[in-house]
Protein backbone atom coordinates (compact mmCIF):
# COMPACT_ATOMS: atom_id res chain seq x y z
CA UNK A 1 0.00 0.00 0.00
CA UNK A 2 1.48 3.53 -0.53
CA UNK A 3 1.36 6.32 1.75
CA UNK A 4 0.40 9.71 0.25
CA UNK A 5 3.23 12.14 1.98
CA UNK A 6 2.67 16.28 1.16
CA UNK A 7 4.62 17.50 -2.05
CA UNK A 8 7.98 17.90 -1.73
CA UNK A 9 11.34 17.18 -3.35
CA UNK A 10 12.06 13.98 -2.91
CA UNK A 11 13.34 13.10 -5.91
CA UNK A 12 16.51 11.41 -5.23
CA UNK A 13 19.65 11.01 -5.07
CA UNK A 14 20.71 14.37 -6.43
CA UNK A 15 24.71 15.51 -6.62
CA UNK A 16 25.99 17.23 -3.80
CA UNK A 17 28.19 20.06 -6.13
CA UNK A 18 30.27 23.46 -5.22
CA UNK A 19 29.68 26.07 -7.19
CA UNK A 20 31.75 29.05 -7.46
CA UNK A 21 31.37 32.69 -8.24
CA UNK A 22 32.58 35.73 -8.57
CA UNK A 23 31.88 39.54 -9.59
CA UNK A 24 35.05 40.48 -10.38
CA UNK A 25 36.13 41.85 -6.94
CA UNK A 26 35.24 38.84 -4.68
CA UNK A 27 34.44 35.14 -4.69
CA UNK A 28 32.28 32.58 -3.45
CA UNK A 29 31.36 28.76 -2.60
CA UNK A 30 28.13 27.57 -2.37
CA UNK A 31 26.81 24.32 -1.98
CA UNK A 32 23.96 23.12 -4.32
CA UNK A 33 22.16 19.53 -4.33
CA UNK A 34 19.48 20.83 -6.55
CA UNK A 35 22.08 20.64 -9.95
CA UNK A 36 21.49 18.82 -13.22
CA UNK A 37 22.10 18.07 -16.76
CA UNK A 38 19.40 19.42 -19.26
CA UNK A 39 21.11 19.67 -22.55
CA UNK A 40 23.58 18.12 -24.55
CA UNK A 41 23.75 20.06 -27.52
CA UNK A 42 25.24 22.28 -26.59
CA UNK A 43 25.92 20.85 -23.39
CA UNK A 44 24.05 22.68 -20.28
CA UNK A 45 23.36 22.58 -17.12
CA UNK A 46 21.22 24.19 -14.09
CA UNK A 47 21.41 24.95 -10.58
CA UNK A 48 18.54 26.34 -8.50
CA UNK A 49 20.06 28.68 -6.03
CA UNK A 50 17.52 30.83 -3.09
CA UNK A 51 17.23 34.40 -4.10
CA UNK A 52 18.73 35.38 -0.32
CA UNK A 53 21.94 33.75 -0.94
CA UNK A 54 25.24 35.67 -1.71
CA UNK A 55 25.89 33.29 -4.33
CA UNK A 56 23.19 34.12 -6.05
CA UNK A 57 24.06 37.91 -5.99
CA UNK A 58 27.04 37.42 -7.00
CA UNK A 59 25.57 34.95 -10.08
CA UNK A 60 23.22 37.87 -11.05
CA UNK A 61 26.14 40.55 -11.44
CA UNK A 62 28.43 38.19 -13.10
CA UNK A 63 26.22 35.52 -15.62
CA UNK A 64 29.02 32.79 -14.83
CA UNK A 65 29.74 29.89 -12.68
CA UNK A 66 31.97 27.03 -12.08
CA UNK A 67 30.32 23.37 -11.44
CA UNK A 68 32.33 21.79 -9.50
CA UNK A 69 32.16 17.90 -8.75
CA UNK A 70 33.79 17.23 -4.96
CA UNK A 71 34.72 13.39 -3.38
CA UNK A 72 32.13 11.54 -1.25
CA UNK A 73 35.81 12.45 0.61
CA UNK A 74 35.24 15.87 0.72
CA UNK A 75 31.70 15.94 2.50
CA UNK A 76 32.88 18.02 5.78
CA UNK A 77 34.46 20.39 3.26
CA UNK A 78 31.05 20.63 1.06
CA UNK A 79 28.75 20.52 4.24
CA UNK A 80 30.69 23.52 5.69
CA UNK A 81 30.29 25.26 2.38
CA UNK A 82 26.73 25.01 2.60
CA UNK A 83 26.48 25.68 6.36
CA UNK A 84 28.18 28.88 6.89
CA UNK A 85 27.36 32.47 4.71
CA UNK A 86 30.31 33.76 2.02
CA UNK A 87 29.06 37.48 3.35
CA UNK A 88 30.41 36.45 7.06
CA UNK A 89 33.39 34.17 6.30
CA UNK A 90 35.83 33.55 3.48
CA UNK A 91 35.05 30.29 2.66
CA UNK A 92 37.68 29.53 0.58
CA UNK A 93 40.27 30.03 3.86
CA UNK A 94 37.37 28.20 5.93
CA UNK A 95 36.98 24.55 4.33
CA UNK A 96 40.81 24.45 2.97
CA UNK A 97 40.09 24.66 -0.86
CA UNK A 98 42.41 26.31 -3.34
CA UNK A 99 40.82 28.58 -6.20
CA UNK A 100 42.40 28.12 -9.77
CA UNK A 101 41.63 30.86 -12.70
CA UNK A 102 39.07 29.62 -15.07
CA UNK A 103 39.91 29.60 -18.84
CA UNK A 104 36.91 31.04 -20.03
CA UNK A 105 34.62 32.27 -16.98
CA UNK A 106 36.12 34.98 -14.08
CA UNK A 107 34.39 32.25 -11.33
CA UNK A 108 37.02 30.06 -10.40
CA UNK A 109 37.67 26.38 -10.71
CA UNK A 110 38.13 24.33 -6.90
CA UNK A 111 41.86 22.63 -7.43
CA UNK A 112 40.50 19.70 -4.44
CA UNK A 113 37.78 18.75 -6.84
CA UNK A 114 38.19 16.39 -10.15
CA UNK A 115 35.79 17.65 -11.92
CA UNK A 116 35.19 21.66 -12.85
CA UNK A 117 32.68 22.51 -15.52
CA UNK A 118 32.46 26.73 -16.40
CA UNK A 119 29.30 27.61 -17.76
CA UNK A 120 27.64 30.92 -19.04
CA UNK A 121 24.06 31.51 -17.80
CA UNK A 122 21.93 31.29 -20.64
CA UNK A 123 18.91 31.49 -18.67
CA UNK A 124 17.25 32.29 -15.58
CA UNK A 125 13.96 31.27 -14.32
CA UNK A 126 12.11 32.58 -11.48
CA UNK A 127 10.83 29.50 -9.78
CA UNK A 128 9.37 30.70 -6.36
CA UNK A 129 12.09 29.82 -3.22
CA UNK A 130 14.93 29.66 -5.63
CA UNK A 131 15.83 30.86 -8.95
CA UNK A 132 16.97 28.23 -11.86
CA UNK A 133 20.07 29.19 -13.68
CA UNK A 134 20.66 27.50 -17.22
CA UNK A 135 24.37 27.69 -18.15
CA UNK A 136 25.74 26.60 -21.14
CA UNK A 137 29.38 24.82 -20.07
CA UNK A 138 32.05 26.55 -22.29
CA UNK A 139 34.75 24.39 -20.29
CA UNK A 140 35.26 21.03 -18.50
CA UNK A 141 38.71 20.32 -16.62
CA UNK A 142 39.51 16.99 -15.28
CA UNK A 143 42.42 15.55 -12.77
CA UNK A 144 44.30 13.50 -15.02
CA UNK A 145 43.87 10.10 -12.76
CA UNK A 146 40.11 10.55 -13.58
CA UNK A 147 40.24 10.32 -17.01
CA UNK A 148 41.13 6.79 -19.22
CA UNK A 149 43.19 6.75 -22.40
CA UNK A 150 40.25 7.05 -24.64
CA UNK A 151 39.63 10.60 -22.72
CA UNK A 152 36.39 8.93 -20.96
CA UNK A 153 35.68 9.25 -17.39
CA UNK A 154 37.14 6.57 -14.46
CA UNK A 155 34.26 6.58 -12.94
CA UNK A 156 35.79 4.46 -9.73
CA UNK A 157 38.06 7.12 -9.36
CA UNK A 158 35.48 9.29 -8.99
CA UNK A 159 33.69 8.75 -5.70
CA UNK A 160 31.19 11.50 -6.40
CA UNK A 161 28.93 12.53 -3.63
CA UNK A 162 24.94 12.56 -3.49
CA UNK A 163 22.57 14.18 -1.16
CA UNK A 164 19.05 12.06 -0.34
CA UNK A 165 16.71 13.71 1.66
CA UNK A 166 19.26 15.56 3.90
CA UNK A 167 21.68 13.42 3.91
CA UNK A 168 25.03 12.69 2.40
CA UNK A 169 25.78 9.59 0.47
CA UNK A 170 28.85 7.84 -1.58
CA UNK A 171 27.88 6.38 -4.53
CA UNK A 172 28.21 2.47 -4.97
CA UNK A 173 29.17 0.35 -7.75
CA UNK A 174 28.05 0.31 -11.32
CA UNK A 175 25.16 -1.77 -11.86
CA UNK A 176 24.84 -1.11 -16.09
CA UNK A 177 25.47 0.79 -18.78
CA UNK A 178 23.16 2.37 -20.94
CA UNK A 179 21.57 0.18 -23.48
CA UNK A 180 22.66 -2.65 -21.64
CA UNK A 181 19.05 -4.00 -21.12
CA UNK A 182 18.55 -3.75 -25.00
CA UNK A 183 21.30 -5.68 -26.16
CA UNK A 184 20.73 -8.54 -23.69
CA UNK A 185 16.53 -8.83 -24.64
CA UNK A 186 18.30 -8.67 -28.64
CA UNK A 187 20.74 -11.34 -27.87
CA UNK A 188 17.93 -13.56 -26.42
CA UNK A 189 15.56 -12.90 -29.45
CA UNK A 190 18.28 -14.15 -31.39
Amino acid sequence: MKIERRPSTILLPVPAVLVTVADGKKGNIVTIAWAGTVCSAPPMVSVAIRGSRYSHELLECSREFVVNLPRASQVEQVDLCGSISGRDEDKWVAAGLTPLPAAKVQAPLIAECPINLECVVRHELSLGAHDLFIGEIVAVHCDEEVIDARGRLKHGALDPLAYVDGDYWSMGEKVGTYGFSAKRRKGHMS
